[in-house]
Formats: C-alpha cells, sequence, structure tokens
C-alpha cells in the first residue's frame, strides 16, 4: 500500500479538480493512438483512425478519453485502495480486452503532458511528481490481473 502525505492528496485533488474531462480525455486518448500507432487495434470499432486529424476529431475516441478520465476519479476518490478499486477493470482489460499492461503506462505518460501543456507554470516540477507518483500506482493496480 502506498502512503499519501496531506500535501501530496492535496495535490492531487488540486491537479483533479482543474481537469476538464472532456477535453483532456480525448486529448490524451487521441496522444497515444497518434504518437504509439499499434494502440488502435484495441479501437477497430472506432471508424477512422487513419491521421492525426482523424484521430483528435472522432467523437469515439473522445467519449472513450472521457471515459477512461471518469474512471480516474475513482482512483482520486480512493486513493488509500486504488488497487481494489480498479480490481475488476483490471480483469476485464487483462481477461477479456486483452490489453498490454504497458499501454496503462503510455496513456499515463500522455495524460501528463497533456495536463503540463493545459496547466502550464501552474503544473510545477513538484506538482508533476506527486501527479507522476499517483498515476503510476493507478498504472500498477490496472495492470495488477496481468501478474
Amino acid at each position: 500500500m502506498v502512503e499519501w502525505s496531506d500535501s501530496e492528496r492535496n495535490t492531487i485533488a488540486s491537479v483533479w479538480g482543474k481537469v476538464n474531462v472532456d477535453e483532456i480525455g480525448a486529448q490524451a486518448l487521441g496522444r497515444v493512438l497518434i504518437v504509439y500507432p499499434w494502440t488502435q487495434r484495441y479501437f477497430g470499432t472506432f471508424g477512422d483512425l487513419s491521421s492525426a486529424p482523424a484521430i483528435l476529431g472522432n467523437p469515439k475516441v473522445a467519449k472513450h478519453g472521457k471515459t477512461v478520465l471518469s474512471a480516474l476519479e475513482k482512483a482520486v476518490k480512493n486513493m488509500d485502495d486504488i488497487k481494489g478499486t480498479y480490481s475488476q477493470l483490471s480483469l476485464l482489460h487483462c481477461e477479456k480486452l486483452n490489453v498490454d499492461p504497458d499501454n496503462f503506462r503510455l496513456l499515463a505518460d500522455c495524460l501528463t503532458i497533456v495536463i503540463a501543456t493545459a496547466f502550464g507554470a501552474g503544473f510545477s516540477p513538484a506538482v508533476q511528481a506527486t501527479w507522476q507518483k499517483f498515476l503510476s500506482v493507478v498504472v500498477a493496480a490496472l495492470s495488477s490481473r496481468y501478474f
């Protein structure tokens, strides 16, 4: 179990409070699909993913990005049991969807980049370090059923 200081909890809550789930989710998932095109294999029903503009303008990408970030809110609200919170989601991605668990890390990295771009100076190195600690715990929880 990860120990969170009050400062870390406040930082994560502060970052999350500024996240526009609709915009940030679509941008983060879109970047994953653009920068790591092999991840598109999991989204065969999403239609046109042939170019960056097609991906960023795809309503199914935007909708799933929102879904992903909405699920991230569960971790923000359950920081003392992120692994338990994501147990069923990890099982789904492992056994039914067969998603490569490294893709969770790729998405976390892209999410951090999108947030850093959106927040600018408000996403200081200290804030980023705390946010990345949080996302690493989320990635580990999502990957837990694979091992």
